[in-house]
């Protein structure tokens, strides 16, 4: 039996080469064999380590990337959805809405309003922490 630190070890390179190859179509028999690890097991084990199964987090990925192109470019809806590694506009278009609350299109009109700055985030330019710790809800706290 393989000890847990190298399962473990496995399943985090594994989990590196998902992020490497959003656009690819990866299979559950080809990650389970990177992981040296029956697919059943190897589906268990992920979920077990980080929470959501491959595919789910494989999804997670291609979405927050999506989010990103469709917030930094101009490109059409079509090319990111294949870009990202989705094989079907409707299902991309479905998933995107169920995530996000609306469509890729609606995102981008939503979005393009918030950018003073062409090819960056508006959220980007204030840490996390200075936004927890400054907004109006913690200040009256303390």
């Amino acid at each position: 039996m393989t000890p847990p630190s190298t399962t473990l070890r496995k399943l985090c390179q594994v989990r590196d080469l998902m992020r490497d190859c959003l656009e690819e179509a990866l299979t559950l028999d080809e990650l389970s064999v990177e992981a040296d690890l029956s697919a059943w097991h190897f589906l268990r084990a992920f979920r077990s380590a980080f929470g959501e199964t491959p595919h789910d987090f494989l999804t997670r990925l291609r979405l927050e990337r999506a989010r990103e192109l469709l917030t930094i470019t101009s490109r059409p809806v079509t090319e990111i959805c294949f870009d990202v590694g989705f094989s079907s506009l409707g299902s991309f278009s479905t998933l995107f809405r169920r995530q996000i609350g609306m469509s890729p299109a609606q995102f981008r009109r939503t979005v393009r309003t918030w950018i003073t700055v062409p090819g960056r985030h508006p959220w980007a330019f204030v840490p996390y922490c200075f936004q927890w710790i400054w907004s109006p809800s913690t200040v009256s706290e303390k």
